[in-house]
Order: C-alpha cells, then sequence, then structure tokens
C-alpha cells in the first residue's frame, strides 16, 4: 500500500487554547490524502491530551513525542518520520484554508516545481481577519514556475507555513531549521535560491494567529534572548545572499533594514540598564553586516540612530525608541520632508451629489496659511471642485484647518469614462507647492463607498482605483441586482442583464469553482432562484477562524463574454438563520452581490448617538448579551463595559452611556449563556455609513469597522 502523498508536519508546546481548532482545519481539507505527524515538543499543558484525542478520532493524525527542543528541531523530528511525496509546516495555534494544499499540490503537479507558496491572512479575536503585509506584497498574482530571479518580491516570503515542499526537493540539500527563535527565514530563502522553479498562490492557504497577549515568538520582539536569534538568524541569510544576483542581495539587505533592524533599535526603549551593553552589541552586529548602500539610503532619523550606535549614545537611541515621532520633528526639514498627505474620512451621496470629506496636508510643516484646490481628472482634462474647507485633527494629532469637503455634481459624474477617474490634489504653503492623486483611504465609508444612479443607465461606484487612489468609475448599463424575495426554501433573485440569453453563475472566489443557477429571462430581466438549504448544509468554511464561506456573482453571455453582478437592491441585507447557522445576501466593498455563509455571528446593522447614549443595533439571532471591550497592553486580559440590551420586532439594541467609555479603543462583543463571546461583526451597508463621529465634553468618539468588526475609539 502506498504512503500518503502529503505529510504535514504540527509541532506543539502550550498550545491547549489552540490545537484542537488548527487540528480540526487541517483535517477538513478538500485534499485528503494526506498523514499529520504532531510532534509534542515536550509541552507542559494539555495539548498532548487534546491531540491524542485528535488522533482517536482520526487516523490520518499520529504523534511523536520528544523532550523539549525547540520549534526548529521539532520541525526536524517531523520530517524524519514523514513519509509523503510532499511536506508541509503547520504551527499549532495557527489554521489553515481547506483548499490550501489542494491548491498547491495541484500546481505542482502541472509544473513539476521544487514547492509551491501561497497568501496568509493574519487573525485574532479583536480585529478578526485581514491581509498579512508581508505576504500582500510578495503573492500578487499566481505564477507557475517562476523564480525569486524572476520575482524578486519572493525576498519577503520568510516563513516556512505557507508552502508545500516536494520531499524529493527537501531532502536534495537537507534542509534542517536551526534551534533558534526565526528559524523560518535561513531555510525558505535558501529554498528559494536553490530551487529550479516555484509555484506561487495569490489566494490564501493560511491564517497566521497574533495573539492580543503578544505572547507568541515573532510578538516577543523586544526580549534580548529573542532579539539574540534574530541576530543569528539574519546573518544565517545575509551569508547565503553573498553571492547572489544584486537585485535579491540589495532586497534582502533593504528588507533587514527596514524591518529587523529597526524593531531591534526600538528595543532601546524598554531593554533593562543591565542589558543594555549586550542590546548595543547585538544590533552593531547586524548594523555592520548591512550593505552601506541600504544604509546611506535609510530615512535620516534612522542614519542618526545608526551613528549614535556606533558613538555609543544610548541617551538618543532611549529617546528615538520612546518618543520617535518628536525626534523626527525635532530634525532639521529639507525640502523632501514636506510631502503631500492626504486621506478620505467620508463618503456619501447628498442630493445627487458625490460629496467627499478628508484631509490635506504637507508632512512637518506647521499649521500655516494654504491654498488648496481639488480636481476631478476626466479624459485628460482637470475640472476643478469648489472646496470647503474646514478644522480637522492633522498628522501632528492637533486640530488645524486640513479637513476638506468636495462634492462633483451628475453633470460632471456623467462625464466619466467607464475607467476609474481620480482626484487631482494640489497644495500650497509659503513657498512650497505638491501635487498629487487624492489616497488614504480610513475605515468606514471610504472603504465601502456607496454607490449611485446618476441617469436610467449610469451607475456611479466610487473606490480605490488600481494605484489605490481614490477615484470614481461610471458603470454603463451594468448586469445588476434590483430585488430579492424570501421564500421558506430559497431566496429570489431579480434584476436585469447587460446581455441577451444571460446566465448566472454563483462562484466561491477563495476555493474555486462555479454552479449555474436556475434563470428565468424575459428580454433582459431576469428571475433567479437561489436554493438555501444546500448552502446550509456544506458545512465546510473557506475562512477557517471565522468559518465563513463567501460567495460571488457572475453573469456571462453566450459568447463568453462576462460581469460581476452588481448591487442595486436597496441598503439592507437579506439574511436567513436557521439551526445555527446563517445565510447573508449583501454587497461586497466595490459594490458588487456577496453571499456569505457562516456560523450566526451576532452582526450590527445602524449606530447611532442619542443624546448621551450610544446605541448599535442588529438583527436578533440569538440570547447573547453586549459590552464594549478593551484590551489590557500587551495582554489577554480585558476589561469589559456592560451595554443595556433591548429586543423588540426590529432585532437587539446595545446601549451604553457614553461618558462611562474612558479614552482607549473599544470593540464590541457578544457574549452566549455559555461564556463564548466574539465581536460583532459590522455588515457591509453599515461600514458605508460609518464613521459616526460624537463629541461629547472633551473627547470625540469615532465608531467605524475595522477588519469586519464594530470598533469605537475614544480619544
Amino acid at each position: 500500500m502506498s504512503g500518503p502523498r502529503l505529510s504535514v508536519v504540527v509541532p506543539f508546546y502550550n498550545v491547549g487554547a489552540y490545537i484542537g481548532d488548527c487540528l480540526d482545519s487541517i483535517a477538513r481539507q478538500t485534499f485528503a490524502d494526506f498523514e499529520a505527524i504532531l510532534v509534542d515538543d515536550g509541552s507542559p499543558d494539555d495539548s498532548a491530551v487534546l491531540a491524542k484525542e485528535f488522533c482517536d478520532r482520526d487516523s490520518r493524525f499520529r504523534i511523536v513525542e520528544q523532550p523539549n527542543a525547540g520549534l526548529g528541531p521539532a520541525r526536524n523530528t517531523g520530517v524524519e518520520h514523514a513519509t509523503g511525496e510532499y511536506v508541509t509546516f503547520v504551527d499549532s495555534d495557527d489554521l489553515v484554508t481547506r483548499h490550501g494544499f489542494g491548491m498547491m499540490i495541484k500546481a505542482l503537479d502541472q509544473t513539476g516545481s521544487d514547492f509551491a507558496a501561497g497568501n496568509a491572512r493574519r487573525f485574532n479575536n479583536s480585529y478578526g481577519v485581514r491581509p498579512s503585509w508581508l505576504h500582500a506584497q510578495a503573492f500578487t498574482a499566481d505564477r507557475l514556475a517562476t523564480h525569486i530571479s524572476e520575482t524578486p518580491q519572493l525576498v519577503l516570503d520568510r516563513m516556512v507555513w505557507n508552502k508545500v515542499y516536494r520531499r524529493s526537493f527537501w531532502d536534495e540539500y537537507d534542509y534542517r531549521f536551526p534551534a533558534i527563535r526565526y528559524e523560518d527565514y535561513p531555510v525558505t530563502l535558501k529554498a528559494h535560491l536553490d530551487a529550479v522553479t516555484v509555484d506561487t498562490i495569490a489566494a490564501p492557504v493560511y491564517f497566521w494567529r497574533e495573539r492580543e497577549s503578544g505572547d507568541s515568538i515573532t510578538q516577543q520582539k523586544f526580549q534580548l534572548a529573542n532579539i539574540r536569534d534574530r541576530v543569528v538568524s539574519a546573518g544565517l541569510v545575509l551569508d547565503q545572499v553573498q553571492d547572489a544576483l544584486p537585485a535579491i542581495r540589495h532586497r534582502v539587505h533593504a528588507h533587514f533594514r527596514q524591518i529587523d533592524l529597526h524593531a531591534i533599535l526600538s528595543a532601546f526603549g524598554t531593554v533593562p540598564a543591565e542589558e543594555e551593553q549586550h542590546l548595543v552589541e547585538l544590533t552593531t552586529e547586524l548594523l555592520d553586516r548591512l550593505d552601506d548602500a541600504v544604509l546611506v539610503n535609510s530615512p535620516r532619523l534612522a542614519q542618526l540612530q545608526f551613528d549614535a550606535l556606533r558613538a555609543g549614545d544610548l541617551e538618543f537611541l532611549h529617546a528615538v525608541a520612546l518618543d520617535p515621532d518628536t525626534a523626527q520633528d525635532a530634525l532639521p526639514r529639507v525640502k523632501t520632508d514636506y510631502a503631500l498627505a492626504t486621506s478620505v474620512r467620508e463618503v456619501a451621496w447628498i442630493d445627487g451629489e458625490l460629496a467627499v470629506r478628508g484631509t490635506a496636508e504637507l508632512r512637518h510643516l506647521q499649521a500655516k496659511p494654504s491654498s488648496l484646490r481639488i480636481g476631478l481628472m476626466v479624459g485628460g482634462w482637470n475640472h476643478r471642485l469648489p472646496v470647503r474647507r474646514f478644522l480637522a485633527e492633522d498628522l501632528r494629532g492637533e486640530r488645524n484647518l486640513v479637513g476638506f469637503e468636495v462634492r462633483v455634481s451628475p453633470a460632471l459624474l456623467a462625464k466619466c469614462p467607464p475607467g476609474p477617474a481620480h482626484f487631482d490634489v494640489r497644495l500650497r504653503a509659503g513657498g512650497i507647492r505638491r501635487r498629487d492623486k487624492l489616497r488614504g483611504q480610513k475605515a468606514g465609508s471610504p472603504g465601502w463607498p456607496p454607490g449611485a444612479w446618476i441617469d436610467d443607465t449610469s451607475w456611479i461606484q466610487p473606490g480605490p482605483g488600481k494605484d489605490g487612489a481614490f477615484a470614481v468609475r461610471r458603470l454603463v448599463d451594468p448586469c445588476r441586482l434590483t430585488t430579492i424575495e424570501q421564500t421558506p426554501d430559497a431566496l429570489v433573485l431579480r434584476g436585469t442583464s447587460a446581455y441577451d440569453e444571460p446566465s448566472l453563475f454563483v462562484s466561491r472566489p477563495l476555493s474555486g469553482g462555479e454552479e449555474q443557477l436556475p434563470l428565468e429571462v424575459h428580454g433582459r430581466d431576469f428571475t433567479a432562484w437561489l436554493p438555501i438549504r444546500p448552502i446550509l448544509e456544506e458545512i465546510n468554511p473557506d475562512d477557517p477562524f471565522s468559518q465563513r464561506t463567501t460567495r460571488a456573482f457572475r453573469m456571462r453571455e453566450p459568447g463568453g463574454r462576462e460581469q460581476v453582478l452588481l448591487w442595486t437592491a436597496g441598503d439592507r441585507l437579506v439574511s436567513h438563520a436557521e439551526r445555527g447557522r446563517v445565510v447573508m445576501l449583501t454587497r461586497s466593498n466595490g459594490g458588487y452581490v456577496n453571499l456569505h455563509e457562516s456560523p450566526i455571528r451576532t452582526t450590527a446593522t445602524a449606530a447611532v448617538a442619542a443624546g448621551n447614549k450610544l446605541v448599535v443595533r442588529g438583527p436578533d439571532w440569538g440570547d447573547v448579551s453586549f459590552s464594549w471591550r478593551r484590551y489590557l497592553p500587551d495582554s489577554d486580559d480585558h476589561v469589559d463595559l456592560e451595554c443595556r440590551r433591548t429586543v423588540s420586532d426590529d432585532g437587539w439594541a446595545a446601549v451604553v452611556d457614553m461618558e462611562a467609555l474612558e479614552p482607549a479603543e473599544w470593540i464590541l462583543f457578544a457574549t452566549a449563556p455559555d461564556g463564548t463571546a466574539h465581536a460583532v461583526q459590522c455588515e457591509p451597508f453599515l461600514s458605508s455609513r460609518l464613521p459616526l463621529t460624537v463629541t461629547r465634553g472633551p473627547h470625540t468618539l469615532a465608531v467605524r469597522p475595522l477588519a469586519g468588526t464594530l470598533h469605537l475609539e475614544v480619544t
């Protein structure tokens, strides 16, 4: 009997709170031909008991025990016991997507590459799920049979766990993890250099936990032992790129300067006096390894830190680490410091016009009289807009005349081409003039901007353009959803197609595949039936943390042209809850139709200030209590401020006295009778109406969505 195709190595140590969810996410894989080697690295808690119980339920899982030696040696032990054609690694407090292994193995079977790697997401209870910054830079597209020399941003792909390696490749180069923290990068970068080709997947294959307590290896960055291992790891990587292509060498050195060296210099703000000299030695060791060409192109404040380090000026290093903003402000200014900084704070439709509110200022420039011009660029022409200016919080946290509002008329919007039209911003203060596109969308309506009809056939959808700048798009006669009807067994979707004889398909963007929906067509008007029960019965989510699966809709003509289905069906979601799960039909942040299926998660659909009360409302899907929660710094401990809960035919309401909310960042949590708690979700239509900003006495309260959950910032 042949062995499994894939070996999954899962070392664990003191992760009793997380290992069950981790192993469950592995067991749910669509690629089922695997073995999971669980390496008990001398764990002192009940992790081993939980792991053994899981092995008893699923024969694909087995345990290997060893005395505590650390994550790297535990991974090495796992590889020694692995028998598969491929090998992958999972950290025991993380999660894997149901389709990840299958997508990577499918690519490897197709290309013969040495390994495949995919995108990743970060997650925790406070912020939900959001992109991992490093992986978002490296995994911008599917690339089959590429190489780090062709795709140099793969220099940033420094983790081992978002990959599937061909075992023959692993053994050929005899990869071994060193017995240090930050053990991944010396292995992963060498593999990128050794490989003939690799495959990259833009879809997320891995969910990387970020603990509120900071109690993970990568979050303990200011501990001296952690810093020592970080420098050792960096030295191993720098040795590997000593003779690499100049572009790769430069990017590695620049990455260490930007990320690792910056983090280590920040430790001077908290280092105990008895460890100062050790920290100086470790920081100098890394600094001396980096190329001068990288260091001389560093920001000026960083260069002053380098000079202070070499001169032994600990007082300056302490001051910068404790308050880098003040240190930056104290530098003599040069012309390039005064860059234009813009933000989009609110987007709304007022009296038929598109209203955009934001800020525009020059970095590092004290408030002084300025002139501001904003225009909409349409077909190469700059259409100047009336600008209303007002006091708003600037980059220094002070209130100055940096706020603006512009409104765009339907007549001008009607001139926009199908492609994005961006806003041109020009600011002059004294003799300094700056110009750039409007950028910096904040949470709330800038991230979920509402669209609107400006005539019978033209829909305007604001949002980010391809370069991230804020823009507007005019969609002419789009395929669109206009009404939704709920029946006991199905959602009935009605709308208008841009095509004759259209077909409607529903797909899962993360895991792929599509299904055609039954469709009745009269001219270009259509009616489609979406059965609810098959969706509820398929409990195998694409998102292993929120347990949510998202589906998108496309209309297709017989010739193959297609459009994503636009939402024009009002400003409220449609939901169906049954047996602990819920189906929600709503809009995406780009204004298109999305279907979400997940366990019931309490969802907010409205937030208002009523007198001195903050009231949040949502559909009543179960018996929960509400509280605004703030986490203590670097801790899983938290403080809860209970809300008064009421229930009516319209759903639940959570009411709190705004004066009781002290300055902090708060998250609205719902707690079930069994004590389990989760952050309240922020429904997309509510996101499109936020932020809600209220001033009470000396404090300002701002309600806004962050990573899909409802947050309140009190300043």
